[in-house]
């Protein structure tokens, strides 16, 4: 079969229609909960919109750094109290321990986040799918105010000219 005689491909789909099920709600868990989650535990079906929207927000970056720093609270505390030094090698220690983490953490961003919501229930590539397609959403709507902005100064040029 030659190039000419292939069907045609099947049209694109827009990606940012919405596809699946309808939105779930999104149900914060109570601190205790969230404590649990941030330390990798799973929560219970009804806060499974949350994880998503925990996942997909705009802020979903500085949250994934809060978990991480929650994580890391109990061994920089146990270091800072228990090893048998000086303060001042606590500190670096509990200091060097949080930029290794911070860079792992950064490194496995997305990797880890799916994680979560696979363990909420979602299929695997659910956020980065949200993720995508919230950026295409907001890369249009800059175009189109972009668009709006250069057609506002091309009118305010034609009119200084008296075009």
């Amino acid at each position: 079969m030659t190039v000419l005689e292939q069907e045609p491909a099947a049209p694109m789909t827009d990606p940012t229609a919405e596809s699946g099920p309808p939105a779930e709600p999104v149900v914060r868990p109570a601190p205790h909960r969230w404590v649990w989650y941030a330390f990798g535990g799973s929560l219970p079906e009804r806060h499974r919109g949350w994880v998503l929207h925990d996942t997909t927000t705009a802020t979903w970056w500085l949250r994934h750094i809060a978990r991480m720093l929650v994580q890391l609270a109990v061994p920089i505390a146990l270091i800072m109290m228990f090893l048998p030094a000086s303060w001042g090698l606590r500190a670096a220690c509990a200091g060097g321990g949080l930029a290794l983490a911070l860079f792992y953490s950064l490194a496995y961003m997305p990797e880890s986040t799916e994680n979560r919501v696979v363990k909420a229930g979602y299929p695997a590539g659910t956020a980065t799918a949200h993720r995508e397609r919230a950026g295409l959403v907001r890369q249009r709507q800059e175009t189109e105010r972009r668009r709006a902005a250069a057609a506002k100064r091309a009118a305010r040029y034609r009119d200084r000219m008296g075009r």
